[in-house]
Parts: structure tokens; sequence; C-alpha cells
């Protein structure tokens, strides 16, 4: 009896491993971990974000500066900010432009084994640091997840507005971000005939949504989500890849909180969960 308990077990796990699905969703899962990991483009690694005022903004390890590091020389410059453009002048005196992560292109400024990236959002700017010794890049234990399960790709059928609308996210840091949305899914979901609004980001549907899991499992202001531009008038969405939002990871994200239309009355047992320790 036990001998075929553990024969079907393993027949089990081999179908498993079989599906592409599951396979699929695994390797994206693993990629998403790897890159929260990167030392000076994941997550973790984000440490410290200073807005900006007008005029000079000081830089360095002392306590008293405005962009204050965690380490290194007491000054080692100056983020110079005209209320649209951001430079900065090191301690010889040489300027240098900031160009921000809006620009597609920006610039970084590496100091003592930190990374300086200035970010505008929606005209407030500041400077985001990165620092692959950071406490929460070392006491990473690893991502949390619910089971691959089929039911949760879900074929929803795209309803596009008759423009394209702006919709206001609230963040973490008090802003108002501004993303423009193509329409409205609508798909069937335990029983339920759900609904959400997605916006156009990085050539893709991006989903900032809420269900009956947060704060039982999974994050309590909500997760997020790309997915395919619709084709043919159907969205492909996947909530096994559905993730935490970067807040999760480190206190100095400007992550968007889901819009009321986007709070669903379900719970999503799929996708990321809270990680241990949180």
């Amino acid at each position: 009896m036990v001998t075929r308990i553990v024969w079907l077990v393993a027949c089990q796990l081999l179908v498993l491993a079989a599906d592409p699905h599951t396979q699929s969703v695994e390797e994206w899962r693993k990629k998403y971990e790897e890159g929260l990991k990167a030392p000076y483009t994941g997550w973790l690694s984000v440490a410290g974000l200073y807005w900006l005022k007008e005029g000079e903004n000081s830089c360095g390890a002392a306590e008293t500066n405005d962009v204050a590091l965690p380490r290194g020389a007491a000054r080692v410059g100056v983020f110079l900010f005209d209320g649209k453009t951001v430079r900065f002048r090191d301690g010889k005196g040489n300027v240098r432009p900031m160009r921000t992560d809006t620009s597609g292109t920006p610039d970084t400024l590496d100091i003592d084994g930190m990374r300086l990236v200035a970010i505008e959002r929606n005209g407030k700017f500041a400077v985001r640091l990165r620092d692959a010794q950071s406490k929460m890049r070392q006491e990473f234990a690893g991502t949390v997840w619910y089971p691959i399960r089929a039911q949760y790709k879900v074929r929803a059928k795209f309803i596009p507005h008759p423009y394209k609308r702006t919709v206001n996210f609230a963040d973490h840091t008090g802003n108002v971000q501004k993303m423009v949305s193509p329409g409205i899914v609508e798909f069937r979901l335990g029983g339920q005939t759900l609904r959400l609004e997605p916006v156009e980001d990085e050539g893709q549907l991006f989903f900032v949504f809420k269900d009956k899991t947060a704060n039982k499992g999974t994050y309590g202001a909500g997760r997020m989500l790309y997915a395919p531009l619709p084709k043919d008038g159907v969205a492909e969405i996947d909530f096994n890849v559905a993730k935490n939002p970067p807040c999760v990871y480190t206190p100095f994200a400007t992550c968007p909180l889901p819009p009321k239309q986007n709070i669903l009355p379900v719970a999503i047992e799929a996708g990321e969960k809270m990680p241990a320790g949180h």
C-alpha cells in the first residue's frame, strides 16, 4: 500500500514537472527572485530615498546631509536642483547632469560601492540610493508562493475605453501617480464575474489590485501583475505570477496603491505571499 502511494505521488510530480504552464511559471518566479537580489538593480538594494528641495542638497555620510549616505566621507558633494533638472557637483567643483529614471537612460553616480539615481514622480524629484550591502538584501530569506494552479490563468474579455483615460494612484509616499488605462478586463473566477482596470506600462497591461487574501497571507496593501496586451479582444491574465509591490522589500519605494475599482470581493490564492519574517 505504501509503495503504491509513493508511486502515485511520483507520477503526479512527473506530470507537474512536464506541464508547460507550471514550468513557465516556475522559471518566471526564479528570474523574479534573482532580480530582487541583483546588487544594483534589485529592490532589495534600495536603501534610501531623498526628496530634493530647490537649490543645494548636500550629500555624504554625515547625518546632517540632505542625502545622508550609510558610509563613506562626511561630505562628497551637492545635488543641485532647479525645479526641473538635477545635477551633481563633487568636492572638486566638477558638475555633471543627472538624468532621471523617466528619461529612459538615467545617469548613475557611484560612491563607495553605492549607486545614486535621480527619479521623478508626478513632478517631484528625489535621489534613490542603491546599496549591495543593504540590510534588506543581506537578510533576504527568499520569496514565498501559493501552489501553481491552472484555474488562476484566465482568458478575460477586454473592453476598451472610448478613449484612453487617466487613472490616479495614491502611493506610499503620499503622492499621486497618474497612468493611462486602455480599458477594462472582465473574467470569471470562483463562480463570479470580476472586473479589473489595468494601465499600460512597458508595453504590457499592468494591474495593481487587492483581494480577500490581503493581510491573510498576502501583502495588506495589494499586489501587482503584468499581462500581455490584449489580442482580438482577449487578455490572458495569469495570477500565478502576481507579485508583491517593491514596498514589501524596501521602505524606500514609491508603490502605487490599488484604486477602488481594483479591490476584488474574492480571495485570489495564487501568486506571491508575504515573505517569512514579515
